[in-house]
């Protein structure tokens, strides 16, 4: 008998050692990010081992009136709200929330993004509204009187762009990259935001889609296909070897001090090169010198105008700007006469050019002839070519 009821007052104390220590509580609060966005999914961890009551169950913490898990902002709140027990008897409760943000336009179309709601009991179905500038704060009633709270900050982001690469050539895809994690929407699904590209043939453009690269990333991106003989379309961009590429995209969610209704457009440049190098472009035919009748000379005289002409083609599938520059030096390297003509070959296009020119004086003449791209941009479209003559 006597053996009996001392194991009758044992077992009391035995499941005493299971309730939390009410004197030394230990209940650490973890975050999965050390800042969120307004949208952002929440992992919140709490490491309790002294209430893994049930050593052969899940146990769940934070969803009684006793002792209970509330998960708030400055105006709205989750509460009780329940976490679970990561396995049989490990001691760590973890639950989610997803963020709703609060009603805004954050692409600037006119419409609401947003559907924001307070609304769930846990582990993993809670939707809490936020503020721009705010915190999430989640406290745990360890013990009557005794609460334990953590708290993490919530802000917009200033979105960035950039263009994969310095340079593309004409027949590759051009990738667009913007990051902005304020545009992750949908932490559960893919979104998209619209980015403007348009080059220095086109300055109208196209509007593409950025494409999130996974869920809840807030990484996005767009690949546009260059054309050189059709007009832009859908994410086509027609841009010629030469042409500078803007990708243009317009942050509705910005920061402080900016306010909530104010948007940044941000801009990259990349630049559109030919697969040909630069100096095989358009081909140039040797130099002919002929009167003002067109007659070819082979002798020259001094105060006789002649006609100094160059020929042109182009034999790239795409447009080409050009500057065409005539000089003639003396003997003594000095330039004698200088000139240019501007203009544009079209794929299979022969152009003659001409320049008009009067010596002054007997004497030997290098007669030069340069294609560039333009006047801003001397870069070679062909081999400069060089002809000596001889004035009596």
């Amino acid at each position: 008998m006597f053996d009996f009821l001392f194991l009758i007052f044992i077992l009391p104390f035995a499941t005493a050692q299971e309730i939390p220590d009410y004197d030394k509580p230990y209940a650490p609060i973890f975050f999965d990010k050390p800042i969120y966005s307004w949208t952002d999914k929440i992992q919140i961890k709490i490491i309790a081992p002294s209430w893994n009551t049930d050593k052969d169950l899940i146990d769940s913490i934070g969803d009684n009136n006793d002792n209970p898990i509330k998960i708030s902002t400055r105006s709205h709140s989750l509460e009780p709200y329940r976490l679970t027990e990561t396995d049989v008897s490990s001691g760590i409760f973890t639950g989610e929330i997803i963020l709703t943000g609060f009603l805004h336009d954050a692409d600037g179309d006119g419409d609401y993004d947003t559907t924001p709601r307070t609304i769930g009991t846990g582990p993993t179905s809670g939707f809490l509204e936020v503020e721009r500038d705010s915190a999430i704060t989640v406290s745990f009633e360890f013990a009557d009187g005794v609460v334990l709270s953590e708290s993490v900050p919530v802000s917009w982001n200033l979105g960035t762009i950039e263009f994969e690469n310095d340079v593309f050539f004409n027949d590759e895809s051009v990738t667009v990259r913007i990051i902005d994690l304020d545009m992750n929407l949908n932490p559960e699904a893919i979104d998209h935001v619209p980015v403007e590209v348009f080059s220095d043939s086109d300055v109208g453009g196209i509007t593409a889609n950025a494409i999130e690269t996974s869920e809840s990333s807030g990484y996005f991106v767009a690949t546009i296909s260059l054309t050189q003989n059709s007009a832009s379309s859908g994410n086509r961009l027609y841009a010629v070897p030469g042409d500078e590429i803007s990708a243009r995209y317009s942050d509705h969610t910005l920061p402080k001090p900016y306010s909530e209704s104010d948007n940044l457009e941000i801009q990259a440049q990349s630049r559109v090169e030919s697969s040909v190098p630069s100096t095989m472009r358009l081909e140039n035919s040797e130099i002919n010198i002929s009167d003002s009748f067109g007659n070819y000379l082979t002798s020259f005289s001094s105060n006789q105008q002649i006609q100094i002409v160059g020929s042109l083609s182009n034999m790239q599938e795409f447009d080409q700007k050009f500057v065409y520059l005539f000089q003639i030096k003396n003997s003594q390297n000095y330039i004698e006469s200088l000139s240019w003509i501007q203009g544009q070959l079209s794929y299979g296009q022969n152009l003659d050019v001409s320049q008009s020119w009067i010596p002054k004086n007997s004497g030997d003449y290098f007669v030069e002839t340069f294609v560039w791209t333009s006047l801003k941009d001397p870069t070679a479209l062909s081999d400069p070519l060089t002809r000596l003559i001889s004035v009596e």
